[in-house]
């Protein structure tokens, strides 16, 4: 039996997900998972550092190492509480923090990738092999070095029945399976914002880091008006494959956004965010799913989103046809997701082997994922 750690601090920045997963005979088993909150004082920097006003080389060439520390002690958490000393551990995958991403050609900007957290003090803190900035050879492969997720799907839930598999994280993106299918058959994107936009306004309005549960959405009425503008939005419609993030959907959409309409109600602003991830879903798979996958009737929810219950029935309700579930219905962690992904790519690239899904991120080819960093020899 082999264990492998998976680390990721996503883009709802509420914490670091640490998942322990075991891989025996081509079995896959989840053995711990915690999240590590993260400190206030942290999650500002890291903040400041995702936004162009804010953001210096000083503040990046600290955090870097201060996010290192950071995940180097959720390891060592995550270990502590299952029971599992260091060296029965073959790799930690640490996907780290996302401060910028730039998918496309943007003027002199290349496409390109930053995530943070140094490599080397985990791997120093833990005394465990790290594999680290995963992104960046699918990037280098033409790729935009997401979504990262696929290939652990189709590792784990491929079968005789289509599925889609949607994450709601900061961002949702979605992963297809079509019945019985090879690997290139497999495809995925970012279909929009998740809790990104719900996050901004809980926060903005009412001094919380997310609507827990989605009470505070099931308070409000969504506003049409609101979500039809936000449905104009040139990325809803855009081909596949596409990813999107903090960049266009981060603080500056919620402040833009309160700014243009002062008269809305707050609990009205987080009824329509809630919509809006459930409508671009809806206009997303109309657009590209069920066009290449028309006997989809399953789809699967997993991230934070899956906890929120009035999300949960908003997209109930835009998908008649299809039986919603989430990861717990079946047998697995809506929270786990992400990071048992990273821990799978951890491990394919410890053994020399493609982590990423060409058809998802539109690389031009299957490349090993990640840069390993060896802890020293004690």
């Amino acid at each position: 039996m082999e264990y492998y750690i998976g680390l990721i601090s996503g883009t709802s920045m509420d914490g670091c997900d640490a998942a322990l997963i075991a891989c025996e005979e081509g079995k896959v088993s989840l053995q711990h998972f915690l999240l590590r909150p993260m400190p206030d004082a942290l999650r500002q920097r890291v903040m400041d550092c995702c936004s162009l006003d804010k953001s210096d080389i000083a503040l990046t060439c600290s955090l870097n190492v201060e996010l290192g520390h950071y995940f180097a002690a959720a390891a060592l958490q995550l270990l502590k509480e299952a029971g599992v000393d260091a060296s029965q551990v073959a790799a930690i995958g640490s996907h780290g923090q996302t401060v910028y991403h730039i998918p496309f050609q943007e003027g002199a900007l290349v496409p390109s990738t930053l995530q943070l957290g140094e490599p080397a003090v985990i791997a120093y803190e833990t005394g465990i092999p790290v594999v680290s900035s995963m992104r960046a050879m699918d990037m280098a492969a033409g790729g935009q070095g997401a979504p990262m997720v696929p290939y652990s799907e189709y590792l784990l839930y491929r079968g005789s029945q289509a599925v889609a598999l949607q994450n709601l994280g900061g961002i949702g993106n979605v992963t297809v399976l079509p019945a019985d299918c090879a690997m290139d058959e497999v495809f995925a994107f970012d279909t929009g914002p998740a809790n990104m936009i719900i996050d901004g306004l809980a926060s903005r309005l009412f001094g919380l880091p997310y609507d827990e549960g989605g009470d505070l959405c099931a308070k409000g009425s969504v506003n049409q008006a609101l979500l039809d503008e936000w449905m104009a939005i040139p990325y809803v419609d855009m081909p596949p494959p596409k990813s999107t993030g903090r960049e266009l959907y981060g603080n500056q959409f919620v402040e833009e956004a309160l700014r243009r309409h002062p008269g809305i109600a707050p609990h009205d602003w987080l009824a329509t965010a809630a919509a809006y991830t459930a409508h671009t879903m809806r206009r997303n798979y109309e657009l590209f799913v069920f066009p290449r996958c028309p006997d989809l009737s399953r789809i699967i929810l997993g991230g934070g989103g899956a906890h929120n219950h009035t999300l949960r029935r908003m997209i109930a309700d835009q998908f008649p046809q299809c039986s919603v579930q989430t990861q717990e219905d079946i047998g697995w962690s809506s929270d786990a997701k992400e990071a048992v992904a990273f821990a799978l790519i951890a491990r394919e690239t410890m053994a020399h082997r493609p982590g990423n899904m060409p058809s998802a991120t539109g690389a031009k080819q299957p490349v090993p994922l990640g840069s390993i960093t060896w802890p020293p020899v004690r």
